[in-house]
């Protein structure tokens, strides 16, 4: 009983942050608009990978690794930085495209693997939400939980995450918002990829800070 409420209290705590907007909101909302559904959910279930591989890094002692090695987490902070003002520059740089957009019901003919792989990247790219879920853990993990505990509290956070960013994928790849971006694609990615890259330069910049 003890743990079942320990994981609701994670699982609580972790949702107020996973809805806040950033890098990956800005990048499956884009994915939704641009592509299709189906690659749009794959890219949520790899934002739900990535939080899952925090998770099980929070589990292994994450928080005490970083506070341990300062430089390892400023090294981190300007390498997912530089990821972030890479994914932005693409994004940017495609502006001018042409796109023919696949309908939400349609099929895309890439693979969503590729779809998949990119949310995993995009979301493990910022290390500080490694903290987020290292302090969450820290706060409410008893000192010691069973390996089943271990796997629900991972599961669940896969699902969280999952869910969420699923939920994303469904309103921005439905047809009005598909259409508004084919109107106005142009406008959309400079400003989409501003604000990645916006990010990343956040991120590297939060490196120098102690």
């Amino acid at each position: 009983m003890q743990e079942l409420a320990t994981l609701a209290s994670i699982v609580a705590a972790l949702s107020v942050g996973v809805i806040s907007p950033g890098p990956s909101f800005v990048m499956v909302a884009r994915v939704a608009v641009a592509s299709s559904r189906i690659r749009a959910l794959a890219t949520a279930l790899g934002m739900g990978a990535g939080g899952a591989i925090f998770g099980a890094a929070a589990l292994l002692g994450l928080q005490s690794v970083l506070l341990a090695v300062p430089a390892l987490y400023a090294g981190l902070r300007v390498l997912g930085g530089l990821y972030l003002c890479y994914l932005g520059f693409l994004i940017f740089r495609s502006a001018q495209r042409p796109l023919a957009v696949v309908g939400a019901g349609g099929q895309d003919s890439r693979r969503p693997f590729g779809a998949f792989w990119l949310g995993v990247t995009t979301q493990v790219s910022n290390p500080k939400t490694a903290i987020v879920y290292a302090s969450v853990f820290a706060a409410f993990l008893p000192v010691s939980f069973s390996l089943g505990f271990a796997a629900a509290l991972l599961a669940a956070v896969f699902l969280v995450e999952s869910a969420w960013y699923a939920l994303v994928a469904f309103l921005f790849s439905s047809p009005g918002p598909q259409r508004a971006y084919l109107s106005y694609k142009s406008w959309v990615d400079r400003a989409a990829g501003a604000v990645m890259f916006g990010l990343g330069l956040k991120l590297m910049t939060s490196a120098a800070k102690p």
